[in-house]
């Protein structure tokens, strides 16, 4: 399929030079460039055009997953009839493995994992894998192992009309790829037996195949593919292999240990990883088995691990969100890993091979990518000597108008209080506000403060489960309450039109949350609204502070010019506010059974939840059974 782009926006201000210099560089072989594009000049409707133009499958790194869902949503809206993803961390919460040697704590692994997110990334490796139509927004997890697309799709069941084979080989293929039987809590990743038909819900979660057998022959679905249900899944010649490898690196470790008379250390390692072994022997699968992924791959010590780049292939196009923000991050999640995984392996709680377990580096990552285009308002240096000044596009014009927000500095003396009144004259016109601090606690004790004072407040950080804070931006809009507070969660790339005020407190504290990048992002927030200001509270001028100033007030001038020269008067941005797609699970419950009024039928929904130990669930029913009219006889 092609891409099709559908939009009522056609391309204004500097987007048609800027979407034709993006599309002629990719397409002359540039390998690096960079699209400075202010906050509102519609950078996204920009990539979008250059993708549509240039019908290749597109990589979109973010580099938090609230920016990423918000990329994500605009993309679908960009192109609903071709294949666009989300693909972040599948944890709502992620304690890594660790050890502390100075007081002796082993940290053990802990994490929840989110389904949904798991769904989604099952969902996204297959569209990859089988269609040039695909657009994948990613955070900066697409880095890290999940294992060969070789082995994915070597590994995958296909099934066709008239197939010979019997009903209990395939039920034992479909055990080899990790879907799990359950005949009564029939989810995602599950399959169930109806006499002679096999019904699979999806991992994907869209849809459930039903395989109907005649003795020992296949008879429907026409033709399928089904995927395994999660990553780490080996063909299991290769996996007996993998595991006699395992055990000989066990041996030699145990043995070095020992000569180092680390007797506690070898027990610890043994131990944990006979049990490991003997998990995986039994049912192909192990906590924790990402650790002993370099011998499920046959890599050797050092290679980089296979990730969602290697799922693309060779002919994509990656594009960097925020990339002053997000290669940063990129850079020291290898370094940091290995810190951690160093201190395990010392101490006897991991294999040496653990230390392949890890995201690519810097420098891996780069080697993957054929093609990038940095996208920021503020490229860092490392992007613009990537690219070379003649392939940095400017997109400095918003076809609104809509100028850079006005600035005012005000001292720290009674800020608190002086806040309060300029959000009460913000809410007065019913506009929204955003106060930026340094510390979450902080962001909590300042939104417990407005509360009290009767102006609804809602704190926003990396606390905040993954799935909520795009409900939270949701009702932000909506306004249901006038003021988020946070930390730097509120400065790249997010669209909130409604946005009047932005407030930095502590504006002269020099450091990464209040340097020339971050404040210059920070103050774009208040850029899509016709009556954008800003507050600054410092009590003196920093060299940050007043670089951003320069910044901002040379690109008020380009607008001016551009506005004053095409007689363009500016205008708000009109925005929809989007359903958030992946909402909070009582939202889900409610909307499937706001149609039911029968009772009979809810209270066995619940005992069902109940059964399978879903008791939010169950405890949402019993609610809504409590409030629905008693019937009289």
């Amino acid at each position: 399929m092609q891409f099709k782009l559908v939009s009522k926006f056609r391309p204004m201000g500097d987007q048609p030079q800027a979407i034709h210099q993006l599309t002629k560089n990719i397409t002359s072989g540039i390998p690096h460039q960079v699209i400075l594009g202010v906050t509102g000049s519609g950078k996204t409707y920009t990539m979008a055009s250059v993708i549509k133009k240039i019908q290749k499958p597109t990589l979109v790194i973010s580099p938090n997953k609230t920016l990423a869902a918000q990329l994500y949503q605009e993309f679908r809206e960009f192109f609903p009839k071709n294949g666009v993803h989300y693909f972040v961390s599948y944890y709502d919460y992620y304690q890594p493995e660790a050890y502390i040697p100075q007081t002796d704590t082993y940290i053990e692994k802990d994490a929840k994992i989110n389904e949904v997110l798991d769904r989604l990334r099952h969902e996204a490796v297959q569209d990859v894998l089988n269609r040039r139509d695909a657009v994948v927004v990613a955070s900066v997890s697409c880095i890290y192992n999940i294992g060969s697309p070789d082995e994915y799709r070597r590994v995958a069941l296909h099934v066709k009309a008239g197939q010979t084979m019997s009903r209990r080989d395939f039920l034992s293929h479909l055990t080899s790829l990790q879907y799990q039987r359950n005949d009564f809590d029939f989810g995602p990743g599950t399959f169930r037996v109806r006499g002679s038909v096999v019904e699979i819900h999806i991992v994907t979660g869209k849809e459930i195949v039903r395989v109907e057998f005649e003795g020992e022959r296949i008879v429907s679905p026409k033709s399928y593919t089904l995927y395994p249900a999660k990553f780490w899944v080996t063909q299991e010649e290769k996996l007996k292999i993998a595991l006699a490898n395992i055990r000989l690196e066990l041996q030699e470790r145990l043995s070095e240990l020992r000569k180092k008379k680390k007797l506690l250390e070898a027990q610890r390692l043994e131990q944990r990883t006979n049990f490991d072994l003997e998990m995986i022997g039994e049912s192909g699968y192990c906590h924790g088995i990402e650790n002993y992924s370099r011998h499920f791959e046959f890599r050797k010590p050092d290679d980089p691990p296979f990730t969602l780049l290697d799922y693309f292939g060779d002919d994509f196009l990656v594009c960097i969100d925020e990339s002053h923000l997000t290669l940063p991050q990129l850079r020291a999640m290898a370094v940091q890993d290995r810190m951690r995984k160093e201190t395990l392996i010392e101490h006897g709680f991991r294999l040496p091979s653990a230390i392949d377990n890890r995201p690519l580096t810097l420098q891996e990552t780069f080697q993957k990518i054929q093609q990038a285009v940095y996208v920021s308002a503020t490229p860092g240096e490392f992007e613009k000597q990537k690219s070379g000044k003649k392939n940095i596009v400017e997109q400095l014009i918003r076809p609104t108008g809509l100028l850079e927000p006005a600035i005012e500095i005000k001292r720290t003396g009674n800020q608190i209080k002086n806040l309060v009144e300029e959000i009460k004259k913000s809410k007065a016109k019913s506009q929204r506000t955003l106060v930026i601090t340094l510390t979450k606690r902080l962001a909590e004790e300042i939104a417990n403060f407005l509360e009290e004072r009767g102006i609804k407040t809602q704190w926003l950080h990396s606390e905040v489960k993954t799935l909520e804070r795009p409900g939270i931006l949701e009702g932000f809009r909506r306004g249901e309450f006038d003021v988020i507070v946070g930390i730097n969660l509120l400065r790249e790339g997010l669209d909130l039109p409604e946005v009047a005020l932005v407030a930095i407190l502590d504006a002269d504290k020099e450091g990464f949350l209040r340097n020339e990048t971050t404040l210059i992002q920070t103050m774009g927030r208040a850029a899509r609204h016709p009556e954008g200001r800003v507050i600054l509270y410092a009590d003196k001028m920093t060299g940050s502070m007043k670089k951003a100033l320069g910044e901002v007030r040379r690109r008020r001038k380009i607008q001016e010019a551009f506005n004053k020269k095409h007689g363009v008067v500016p205008k708000p941005i009109v925005k929809p506010i989007r359903k958030w797609l992946f909402g909070e699970k009582s939202r889900i419950v409610q909307e499937e059974f706001s149609h039911v009024r029968d009772a009979t039928l809810l209270e066995n929904e619940m005992k069902e939840a109940a059964a399978s130990l879903d008791f939010e669930r169950a405890a949402y029913l019993r609610d809504l059974i409590k409030s629905l009219p008693t019937k009289t006889g």
